[in-house]
Order: structure tokens, then C-alpha cells, then sequence
């Protein structure tokens, strides 16, 4: 076993755990963080697989935003635990047959690549000689033009239901009606008030009470 293999079974038995370690982990954020930790195991392999632009977008797009993002927002929400337990081993029976179900489906595709012959010394030093990124390039915006498009536009529609449902109206903010604004004339907001002449002040004439109460006060 040479090196390059060495270092497939690590990245790979290290993705198992921390794939594992993201189901089963109690506190949300250390799922997310062992989530993180899969994304840079698999993006590893990329790399062994002479995959660099996929290991390179993988850290960048998921790790470097998604994941960072998804973290303080699980941090933020203070998410309760508890009640996300509630029911785990009722609905469990169920998640394991899908999941199994799902494993085999993944086995019976994934098995026939490992069937594949040894690869000719001529495609070999082709594909050294020939740009990762170049040929994906080709491939997608070439034969996957129509999928690419079309999931472009499913993440748009997402983008948009997700801030239609998270919009709300704010109680504590002024709505101002921009139509209303535009239509507004002078007469409906100012009204031109007349005002008396201002006189001088009238002297102030004190009470019986206050004047007998000075009074005694001067006696004293």
C-alpha cells in the first residue's frame, strides 16, 4: 500500500466518524462543527482525486459560508434541545430503513467504479496535461447547460419563498405609502391659522385667602 492510498483510508475512516458524529451529536453545535470538519475530510479526497476545483469550491462555498453561516445562526437561535428529542426512537425504525435503503441504492452505483480497468498511459498524460477546471467548465456550461439553468432557477424560487416566509410586518416601524406621498397637496397637510394680536399680559390679582394669609405673616 503506497502512500496516496494511505492517506485515502485516513481522510476516509476520519469522514465516517465525523459523518457519524453529526447524527449523533447531542449539542447542535458541535454537529454543525463536525459537519464542518466532513466538508475538509471529503474536499481532502477531491484532492487526492486530482479534483482540485471541487476541493477548492467545497472549502470555500460550504466550510467558508454556509457552514460559518449556519453556525452563528444555530448559536444565535439558542435552539431547544429537548424538544427536538422528543420522539427520536418512535420515528427511529423508520430512519434506519430509509437510511439503509438509501446506503444500498449508493453501494449498488458506487460499486461498478471500482470494477473499472487500470487507465491507458496515453489518457494518463493527457489528463496531466489538460486543466481540471477548463474541462468541467466545457462539460457544464456545454451538455449540462439546460440542469444548470434549471437548478439556477430552483434556488432562486428558494431564495424567495425563504424571505417571504421569514418576512413580517414590524409593529414598531412607520409604513409610508409611497402613492400617497406623491398625491399629497399643500392644503391637505398645512392649515394657515388666524391669531390674535398679542396683548400685554394682564396684572395678576391674588385672592382673599392669600391676602389674609400675607397678611398674618407680616404680623408675625
Amino acid at each position: 500500500m503506497d502512500v496516496k492510498t494511505g492517506l485515502f483510508y485516513l481522510f476516509a475512516a476520519v469522514l465516517l466518524f465525523a459523518a457519524f458524529r453529526v447524527i449523533t451529536a447531542r449539542n447542535p453545535v458541535y454537529a454543525a462543527l463536525y459537519l464542518v470538519l466532513a466538508f475538509f475530510q471529503a474536499s481532502a479526497i477531491w484532492l487526492l482525486l486530482r479534483a482540485e476545483f471541487l476541493a477548492i469550491s467545497l472549502v470555500l462555498v460550504y466550510v467558508g459560508a454556509v457552514m460559518v453561516l449556519f453556525l452563528f445562526v444555530v448559536m444565535m437561535l439558542d435552539i431547544n434541545v429537548d424538544g427536538l428529542r422528543q420522539g427520536f426512537w418512535k420515528h427511529f425504525p423508520l430512519a434506519a430503513g430509509v437510511g439503509a435503503l438509501i446506503a444500498l441504492e449508493m453501494a449498488a452505483v458506487l460499486m461498478g467504479g471500482f470494477r473499472l480497468a487500470e487507465p491507458s498511459r496515453a489518457g494518463a498524460a493527457m489528463a496531466a496535461n489538460s486543466s481540471n477546471t477548463l474541462e468541467l467548465g466545457k462539460l457544464l456550461y456545454s451538455e449540462y447547460l439546460y440542469p444548470l439553468e434549471i437548478a439556477a432557477v430552483i434556488l432562486l424560487v428558494a431564495i424567495v419563498a425563504a424571505i417571504a416566509l421569514t418576512l413580517r410586518t414590524r409593529k414598531d416601524s412607520k409604513y409610508v405609502n409611497p402613492s400617497d406621498q406623491v398625491r399629497v397637496k399643500a392644503r391637505d397637510r398645512v392649515r394657515i391659522v388666524q391669531m390674535p394680536v398679542t396683548r400685554a399680559a394682564e396684572p395678576v390679582v391674588e385672592a382673599p385667602a392669600d391676602a389674609a394669609a400675607a397678611a398674618k405673616e407680616n404680623k408675625a
